[in-house]
């Protein structure tokens, strides 16, 4: 729901309690300049409606313009929508520079008056970077800072820092931080938080780095990694317009559906709306109905990026010339093809072709061949109907479908695991014993260790349909150019002008115009197959080398956001980051550690922290800021439905969590979900039920420290008797 774009009284709505806050004195000159943003939101919002008007309706155009026209509409969109959505609550707050110039204020874009003066800097901006960068240790050039809390359009609140002597004078109300520290302990949803006012110093820091080539987001619960992710994200879409929509854009790679669907809001909160999010699942048609792999070892073989490479002796074991010439009968002349000729049209492929993509590379190769050939030999045999002979013969077609075949990526894997001699082929290091336990009656029936291969194999492969497709359309447009021609001679012999005008018609780039031999592009293409041209990864240290490879694949400038915790591996995660990134084929590596809790209490970590340390000793535990006073309890798993009803009745607002109970009826605000699914959210209260049950070893322990430590404000502990 949009904000009021202006304000008929004051844009402070500041709560009796802090009535000081409220003295003119202090905001007068903020009431002045959000006055001024409001009236420059109202008249652009009917500018941008009106632009976005004359664009829908403009002609789409060919080519070049079309796309323009359609950027052009996406572009104005998305401002729109962003201006409407937020209203005044645009603006952030302000800093005041130490040289006494006049308070630069922070929006969430940048917005200006209509005689130029800047209203607001987009956050994305150098200019803006003060604002979340500035500590007591380097005021980068700022005398104080003031940050507003926001709620149905007006400011409930603010709280300003000072950095010199000078800020103190008349424009700062001073807090202990308890407003920020107030702010962070607010009422969870079940969507994310809007944080982008509150960024932390060391937070911002890793948002603004540069996207050449890999930085890992270390940090443990609650530090704010998803966030300085999804923010980092919006950053370097605005600030690297080499990344944008027409250079592959962004990608974001959750770890299951509930944490795509609260992260949902962040992006189009910040002004990017174009950008993809997934879960490794998504990837893969077939990820959709993958069971979890049961059996560790079988899942170990397959998670190796060695079996990945399986794929390629796959494929090319239906790539081979044939060894036996053909003869092709024609109304002109019988057509020897010679298994040079083959070999000859097989290596004209081009590298890097999928399979399926080059079967027509090679056909047309292989006619190029012979006509020519033929039209040395005898130039009264007519090349294009020679050429239209040979491409229509069902005979040579056979033998080139049994020589180059079109494959599909889902029968490839599938022979691996039914075809054991296939496997030993094209994975020469298994064992006997390995090559047999990879076996199994449904070939089909995927799980998810099988993703990785099928992703590979559908990448190698290319579509299969697209061949077909422009097999066909190129068959047609063969058809029709001889139509035309028929018509074109038709026409020059009746041309009686005196500069025989039809004769032009007989031209090649005419002929060209008329008849469009490529095909038009595939509107069902996958939208994630990528490239990409900067991806992000949550919750990476779950992900095996073969996984890796799914988005290596998708991300060939190997620009990457990779964020994760080692401690929170459930497979274990003993090597560094660089060492673990190594191995997929990522060198330029830099790693910036995150190590402030801001979302888990103090009491919470008190109880977590041994949980994960018992079973990773050198776990990146961090320091929670926050203490709230509220204890965590214990008590009997026969209590779970009393200590829900209990809560939901003394809060009115937030949302709260059972892990671990499969039987638990879920409430309005009160979610059930497995240990493995609780990996990213956050939730007021978090009761475990039976913790000692979610497993053994490290998985059990992590499993228990991160649903321990997605509690902002409760965590309750039940077991059974």
């Amino acid at each position: 729901m949009s904000h009021a774009m202006t304000t008929a009284t004051s844009a402070f709505g500041l709560p009796a309690a802090l009535a000081a806050k409220a003295d003119p004195a202090l905001i007068a000159a903020d009431e002045a300049h959000l006055a001024a943003v409001a009236a420059s939101l109202e008249r652009s919002v009917a500018e941008l409606s009106a632009r976005l008007d004359v664009a829908r309706r403009a002609p789409a155009g060919p080519g070049q313009q079309a796309l323009d026209r359609d950027a052009e509409v996406h572009r104005t969109t998305a401002r729109l929508r962003t201006l409407r959505r937020f209203g005044l609550e645009m603006c952030l707050g302000r800093m005041v520079p130490a040289d006494r110039s006049d308070p630069v204020y922070i929006g969430r874009v940048g917005l200006t008056d209509g005689d130029g003066r800047r209203l607001l800097v987009d956050w994305r901006s150098p200019a803006a970077a003060p604002f979340f960068g500035a500590t007591h240790a380097d005021p980068m050039g700022l005398a104080s800072r003031r940050r507003y809390r926001w709620a149905g359009g007006r400011v409930r609140d603010y709280w300003d820092e000072v950095f010199t002597a000078d800020g103190l004078e008349g424009h700062a109300a001073l807090d202990d931080q308890s407003a920020f520290l107030a702010s962070l302990g607010a009422s969870r949803s079940d969507r994310m938080r809007d944080v982008l006012g509150t960024l932390a110093a060391d937070q911002d820091a890793i948002i603004r780095a540069g996207s050449r080539g890999t930085l890992v987001v270390d940090g443990g619960p609650g530090t704010g990694k998803t966030v300085v992710a999804l923010h980092r994200t919006a950053y370097l879409l605005h600030s690297e317009p080499r990344l944008g929509r027409r250079r592959g854009g962004a990608l974001v790679v959750g770890p299951h559906e509930p944490y795509l669907a609260y992260v949902a809001d962040v992006l189009p909160g910040l002004g990017e709306e174009g950008v993809r999010t997934c879960t490794l699942r998504d990837l893969v048609p077939e990820g959709a109905a993958a069971a979890p792999e049961a059996d560790l070892d079988v899942a170990r073989l397959k998670s190796s990026v060695a079996m990945v490479g399986a794929v390629e002796p796959a494929v090319a074991f239906g790539e081979r010339p044939p060894t036996t010439g053909m003869t092709v009968a024609t109304p002109w002349v019988d057509v020897r093809v010679r298994p040079a000729d083959w070999a000859e049209a097989f290596a004209a492929v081009e590298a890097g072709t999928p399979h399926n993509e080059a079967h027509d590379q090679i056909r047309e190769a292989l006619l190029d061949l012979l006509v020519d050939r033929h039209a040395d030999e005898d130039d009264d045999v007519p090349a294009d109907d020679l050429r239209r002979a040979l491409r229509q013969d069902r005979e040579l077609e056979r033998a080139l479908h049994r020589a180059w075949p079109l494959l599909d990526a889902a029968e490839v894997v599938a022979d691996l695991w039914s075809v054991p001699a296939y496997l030993r082929l094209c994975a020469p290091w298994l064992t006997p014993d390995e090559v047999a336990r990879l076996q199994r009656a449904d070939p089909r029936a995927w799980t998810t260790a099988d993703l990785p291969l099928l992703d590979a194999a559908r990448h190698r492969l290319g579509d299969a349909g697209a061949a077909a497709r422009t097999h066909r359309h190129r068959a047609a447009a063969a058809t029709e150019r001889t139509r035309m021609a028929d018509v074109v001679d038709d026409l020059v012999a009746t041309d009686d002008s005196e500069m025989l005008l039809m004769s032009m018609l007989r031209g090649d780039d005419l002929q060209s115009a008329l008849v469009d031999a490529e095909p038009p592009p595939d509107p069902d293409r996958d939208p994630l197959a990528g490239p990409f041209a900067h991806v992000v990864v949550d919750e990476a240290q779950e992900l095996t080398d073969a996984e890796w490879r799914m988005l290596l694949a998708r991300c060939p400038s190997r620009s990457l956001t990779v964020v994760g915790d080692r401690a929170q591996a459930r497979r274990g995660f003993p090597e560094s980051w660089a060492e673990r990134l190594a191995r997929v084929g990522l060198d330029d590596v830099d790693v910036a550690t995150l190590g402030i809790n801001y979302r888990t209490p103090a009491e919470v970590m008190a109880e977590a922290e041994p949980v994960i340390r018992a079973a990773v000793p050198d776990a990146n535990v961090p320091t929670s800021v926050r203490v709230t006073g509220v204890p965590v309890r214990r008590g009997s798993a026969a209590e779970l439905d009393a200590v829900v009803d209990d809560w939901l009745a003394a809060h009115a607002e937030g949302v709260g969590c059972v892990v671990g109970a499969a039987g638990f009826a879920a409430r309005p605000r009160v979610r059930s979900v497995p240990p493995e699914l609780a990996t990213g959210l956050e939730f007021d209260l978090v009761v475990l039920v039976d913790p000692d049950r979610f497993g053994d070893g490290v998985a059990g322990a992590v499993d228990r420290y991160v649903a321990m430590t997605r509690a902002t404000q409760q965590l309750v502990v039940l077991t059974s008797a």
